[in-house]
């Protein structure tokens, strides 16, 4: 089966950015592939795409660097890259949880964030604690080079902002948890390897200088709508509360009275995984605070 008549390997942004307008949208961007040639192989009426436009030989999108409190990631980088980085695993150790468990390791050796992203699927663990990172996305659209909130690049499911064919996403930047600051991330799936999660959870919480109460709070749990969005209600309900057992108990069982994921055939029906709101939350709420009164913070879960 053919899947594309001609493959592309620029070197710059600007050369990438040429092949597309040469293309004139009938061109694709490749990185991984774990998506797109999936996706290409399962239609059953394909035609090949014009052109494959592969941005893996692009230097300036395949590092992760660290300027003062900002951690950049390129849109190349792969999840096994962001799994290993270790000013990701102390700084946004979530995002190191979250990429860790996406797939098996082949799949990590080739799958990217930016692809997790460009997908634009509201269920995808790395984009779960992007959001809860509160992080922005790098991209050129309509001809603009700017940077967006995570959030605004989606439109729906598997609808995205980039116009396929003629924009590019480059990178993403976050600020690392400083002290008093920590980031957790879970999900439970069913057990076979290649199962879709029922849900995620990925939490920043900042505690006040004694660590006493919760001084600032970003939720991020997915999939609930058709975007990745934060829980501001429940976060809300954390904020200047006690950084204890009962307070998060309390806010687990309010999350399942604002948040309301509907019955999903390939996860699970709408009353189990409000369930799993309340079990993940606790978990997730419980390890980021104990990593940010301790001030250390090891990834757990992580795939090898």
């Amino acid at each position: 089966m053919k899947l594309w008549n001609h493959y592309h390997t620029p070197q710059t942004v600007d050369e990438a950015l040429r092949l597309l307008n040469d293309y004139a949208g009938r061109g694709r961007v490749v990185a991984g592939g774990t998506d797109l040639l999936v996706d290409a192989r399962a239609e059953i009426t394909f035609e090949p795409h014009e052109a494959l436009i592969d941005i893996t030989h692009i230097p300036d999108l395949l590092h992760i660097r660290q300027e003062n409190d900002t951690i950049f990631i390129g849109a190349g980088v792969t999840h096994t890259n962001i799994v290993k980085s270790q000013s990701i695993a102390d700084g946004a150790t979530c995002l190191v949880e979250s990429c860790g468990v996406v797939g098996g390791p082949q799949v990590r050796n080739v799958a990217t964030l930016g692809g997790n992203v460009a997908h634009a699927l509201p269920a995808g663990d790395g984009t779960t604690s992007l959001v809860a990172l509160d992080a922005e996305v790098e991209v050129i659209h309509d001809g603009q080079r700017k940077w967006l909130p995570v959030c605004d690049v989606f439109l729906g499911p598997g609808r995205s902002l980039l116009q396929i064919g003629r924009d590019l996403l480059l990178g993403f930047r976050f600020k690392q948890a400083s002290k008093g600051e920590s980031t957790a991330f879970k999900r439970i799936m069913r057990p076979q390897g290649v199962a879709l999660p029922i849900m995620g959870c990925a939490v920043w919480v900042k505690l006040d200088p004694i660590s006493a109460h919760f001084e600032a709070v970003r939720i991020s749990i997915a999939p609930v709508g058709p975007k990745p969005a934060r829980a501001t209600e429940v976060e809300n309900e954390l904020v200047g509360k006690p950084a204890n057992s009962d307070t998060i108990e309390s806010v687990a069982a309010f999350a399942q009275t604002v948040l309301h994921p509907r019955t999903s055939k390939y996860r699970a029906t709408e009353d189990y995984r409000s369930e799993m709101i309340s079990v993940l939350l606790r978990r997730t709420l419980t390890l980021a605070t104990e990593r940010a009164r301790t001030g250390t913070a090891v990834p757990e879960g992580v795939g090898v």
